[in-house]
């Protein structure tokens, strides 16, 4: 078996017994029932996607930015030039960008990963080499990557998620850097939803109305050329990857999406959670779940961005999110602002007294 296909069979839903121990849990604690809101179903989700209550505490996290350019941006769909998604790299490696400010904040160690950067990158502490390809193909003219290459991306992220358990991490934060990857995230959202492209594009880094025009055209363009149905890709009998899935991600996907599918599915099948950040992650994820639909039990939204195809990725895979603070950075930065929260409610579980232990009255059933 590859990599991928080791990962994808080693992903498990989220187990029954500790589902059902984690509810019965919250509702013994010194509280009324459900006051914890949403902190509660995210405490029993992580009971089950460990398959023990309480859940291990997610902590220390890490954040991985994967970072790749894409060929895409001839079309006009930002007036970004293609040269930030080096000089970003630049500066998460420096500390100076939003992301490095808020993982200090929640501890969080930051990794950035070249999957395919169009320029090369010299050897840095904290850099990740990965590089698949310069960037990917215009996908409104072809498939912006091969199936290989798209394989190629997602056991990168893999690779990615191990190291980074391996060297303790207990919470896998998903991080993006790439100028015009709204563009293909939108097409992904589309191919995986059904939904039509003016309603999952958005503005990205806040293009003006004739721009956004020409994105939704660019997206509907590539949906077109190659020839991708509503709703695309899945999961075939054998819980094997699905050729279907790996080619819609190649036809229009980033190898940062592909990337960060193949971490979101390396975390899962360790049995460690995965916070999302925004409309990125939200659109790597469908092509994750479509691979291997029980790597959703293993997932947090973080929050829900300003992008209007997040909302719809996010109802599409059944997540609630945590924030909603109108963000559209990417970098991961929503997801380390819903870090703390996710460990609060686990923290819950493990510290906060039942009525029993801490002699306090239940109320009457």
């Amino acid at each position: 078996m590859t990599i991928l296909e080791q990962t994808v069979a080693a992903i498990r839903p989220a187990d029954p017994a500790a589902l059902a121990e984690a509810r019965a849990h919250q509702d013994r604690l010194t509280k009324p029932r459900g006051a914890l809101g949403v902190l509660e179903e995210v405490a029993v989700r992580l009971a089950g996607a460990a398959a023990v209550n309480p859940p291990p505490l997610p902590a220390p996290a890490a954040l991985a930015i994967f970072a790749a350019d894409h060929g895409v941006h001839a079309q006009g769909v930002t007036p970004w030039p293609q040269e930030v998604t080096v000089q970003m790299v630049g500066n998460f490696l420096a500390g100076g960008a939003v992301a490095n400010a808020f993982a200090a904040q929640t501890g969080a160690s930051v990794t950035v990963v070249d999957v395919g950067v169009a320029a090369d990158l010299a050897p840095a502490p904290g850099l990740t080499i990965s590089k698949v390809a310069h960037g990917t193909a215009d996908l409104s003219l072809g498939p912006a990557m091969t199936v290989a290459q798209a394989v190629a991306a997602l056991e990168a992220g893999i690779a990615v998620a191990r190291d980074l358990v391996d060297r303790g991490a207990r919470c896998l934060i998903t991080g993006d850097m790439g100028i015009a990857n709204t563009t293909a995230s939108a097409a992904l959202i589309c191919a995986f939803t059904g939904h039509d492209a003016e309603a999952v594009t958005g503005r990205g880094t806040g293009v003006d109305d004739e721009t956004l025009a020409r994105k939704i055209e660019v997206v509907r363009r590539a949906l077109r050329v190659n020839r991708l149905d509503a709703g695309a890709g899945g999961a075939d009998a054998s819980g094997l990857p699905s050729p279907d899935a790996l080619k819609t991600l190649a036809a229009v996907g980033g190898l940062e999406h592909a990337a960060l599918a193949g971490f979101v599915l390396g975390g899962a099948a360790l049995g460690v959670p995965v916070i999302l950040d925004g409309v990125i992650a939200g659109s790597a994820a469908l092509a994750a779940a479509a691979l291997a639909p029980d790597v959703v039990d293993h997932c947090v939204a973080g929050h829900r961005s300003a992008e209007p195809g997040h909302a719809v990725a996010l109802d599409h895979l059944g997540l609630r999110p945590l924030v909603e603070l109108e963000l559209r950075l990417g970098e991961g930065t929503g997801g380390l602002l819903a870090h703390p929260l996710v460990c609060a409610a686990v923290r819950v579980m493990h510290e906060v007294a039942t009525f029993d232990s801490a002699g306090v009255t239940d109320k009457e059933a």
